[in-house]
This record gives C-alpha cells, structure tokens and sequence, in this order.
C-alpha cells in the first residue's frame, strides 16, 4: 500500500516562499511519478508539478512556471515542492499524488490521471 503524507503548509506573505514535502512510503520513490497537485476554493483542481521516476523530466504549470521548482530525495524517498515568489492566488490545499507511469509526464501531469495515491493535502495560504 502506498502512502504519502505532506508536511504542513502556513501563512505566507506574498513575494515569500515555502518548501512543501511529500514523503512516500510503501514502494520505492524511483519506479514512482509523484506531483504536486493543488485545488482553491471553487476551482478545478490544478496539476501544478510533477517529476519522472528518473528525476530527467519534470513539468510545470504555466502558473507557476520559473516560481516554483520540484525535487526529490530518494534516499530518503521524499519529494519537495519549493514555492517562490508566492502570489495570493497560489493559495490552495496542495497535495501529493503518486503513480506508474502509463503516458507522457505533462499528460499525467495536466490531466491529473493515473495518480492512484494521494496525500491527505496541506493549506497553504498568502497574504498580507
């Protein structure tokens, strides 16, 4: 059984930053495609980031694109996701999702398929 649990998000000023991790336990992280997959109130949820097994592909969100940089520590079988510049509208309940690979990282990614595990997810808030 795969299981991934988030560290806590906080309250973020905008123009600040933040690290979110995910550690995954259950499988080994390198066989896995993990992302970052946030959702506001009222909106559709978005596939913000995502790494290959490899750590040679990662996608991001237009969104959130040259702000936020996606990691992994496979030793210790966790992901990071580090938010930068954080904008009012990047506040959301972020979560992690794991999954095999099945299609292209930027399909799963942006459709937000074939990610059979997630985190139970952490509120990350900006604002002044």
């Amino acid at each position: 059984q795969l299981q991934l649990v988030e560290s806590e998000g906080g309250l973020v000023q905008p123009g600040g930053s933040l690290r979110l991790s995910c550690a995954v336990s259950g499988v080994t992280l390198p066989y896995i495609i993990v992302a970052w997959v946030r959702q506001a109130p009222g909106k559709e949820r978005e596939g913000v980031s995502c790494i290959s097994s490899s750590g040679a592909s990662k996608y991001y969100a237009d969104s959130v694109k040259g702000r936020f940089a996606i990691s992994r520590a496979n030793a210790t079988n966790t992901v990071y996701l580090q938010l930068n510049n954080l904008k009012p509208e990047d506040t959301a309940v972020y979560y992690c999702a794991a999954g095999t690979r099945v299609s292209s990282l930027q399909q799963m990614c942006v459709a937000r398929k074939n990610f059979g595990s997630w985190g139970q997810g952490t509120q990350v808030t900006v604002s002044s």
